[in-house]
This record gives structure tokens, C-alpha cells and sequence, in this order.
């Protein structure tokens, strides 16, 4: 035991802040990498200039932007949707080979640290969401039955659907800046 647990014994009120506290960092890093999985969605599908000019300037081929624009949504979904631990696995693994992948991108075509640093930023956001999760979230040798009850599907859908008019509305004009 460490001497500052003698000290210090953790009281049920402090363990009531702290779990208070990760489920609030849970929440806000989950919900920043959503919206980014949202809007990026969007912005792919509709293929704006902003995205179909960075994608020309690392050379990747257009008909990309629809298969990461249709593969962002669902993952979105997953990160709110209730339960489903195994399918949130994947979404965060997808999740963080996207951003660091394009960070790779980014510093491979020889762009300054601007263009690169936010896509690690938001591969930190995914991993921090991840951690943050509760135990009811993470897949456990001890498989409890999926709780699909369709209210249960009310809240993380009127999000989403938040999320999406947030991303249509804020859609970028022209190209990204020099």
C-alpha cells in the first residue's frame, strides 16, 4: 500500500467523484471523436473541395472518400449506440487507423507539423475514450446478455442525428488553408 493511501483512504464519497469525473472525460472525448467520425462522414460523401484537395495532395485516388465516408457513420453509431462491447472494439481500432494513418499521410507527403498534429490529437481523443470506458462496455470473459431494449437506442440516435445537422451546418467552404 502506498503511503498516501494510509494517509488518504479512499472514501465513498471520493470514489463517487472520481468515477463522476472519468465518466465525464469518458463522454467528452467520446463524443469530440464522434462528431469528427460524423462530420468527416459527411464531408467525404459529399465530396467537398476542402477534402477531395487534400486528398489530391497526398495522392490518393478520389473513390477513396466514399469507402472512408461510409465506414465513418457506423462507426460513430457503435461509440454510442448501448452495449455491443465487441463491435465498440473494432469501431476504436478503426478509429485510430484512420487518424494515425492519416497523420502518416500527412508527415510522408513532407507537410508541416499543422496538418499532421490533429489527426494524432484525435487519435489521442480515441484512445482516451477507449481507456475511459466503463467495465460494462469492455469485452469480458463473462458474456452478459445485450440489453437491445429499442428506448435504450433513443438517446445515441438523437445524437447522431445532432451530431449530423452539427456537421452540415458547419461544412467547410473552398479548400483547406495554405
Amino acid at each position: 500500500m502506498h503511503g498516501s493511501a494510509k494517509i488518504f483512504p479512499a472514501t465513498s464519497s471520493s470514489a463517487g467523484t472520481s468515477s463522476k469525473i472519468r465518466s465525464i472525460a469518458y463522454w467528452i472525448f467520446t463524443l469530440l471523436v464522434v462528431y469528427e467520425m460524423t462530420a468527416g462522414s459527411l464531408w467525404d460523401l459529399l465530396r467537398i473541395e476542402y477534402v477531395r484537395v487534400v486528398l489530391a495532395h497526398l495522392g490518393y485516388p478520389m473513390y477513396l472518400l466514399t469507402i472512408m465516408g461510409v465506414w465513418k457513420l457506423p462507426c460513430a453509431m457503435a461509440l454510442l449506440a448501448p452495449g455491443l462491447p465487441r463491435l465498440k472494439e473494432w469501431a476504436y481500432a478503426g478509429a485510430f487507423f484512420l487518424y494515425t494513418g492519416a497523420a502518416a499521410s500527412h508527415f510522408s507527403a513532407g507537410d508541416a507539423a499543422g496538418k499532421w498534429i490533429m489527426p494524432l490529437v484525435l487519435a489521442g481523443f480515441t484512445v482516451a475514450s477507449w481507456a475511459l470506458r466503463s467495465p460494462q462496455q469492455q469485452i469480458s470473459d463473462t458474456a452478459s446478455p445485450l440489453n437491445t431494449r429499442p428506448r435504450s437506442w433513443i438517446v445515441p440516435a438523437l445524437i447522431l442525428a445532432g451530431l449530423l445537422i452539427l456537421a452540415f451546418v458547419s461544412l467547410p467552404k473552398g479548400p483547406p488553408p495554405a
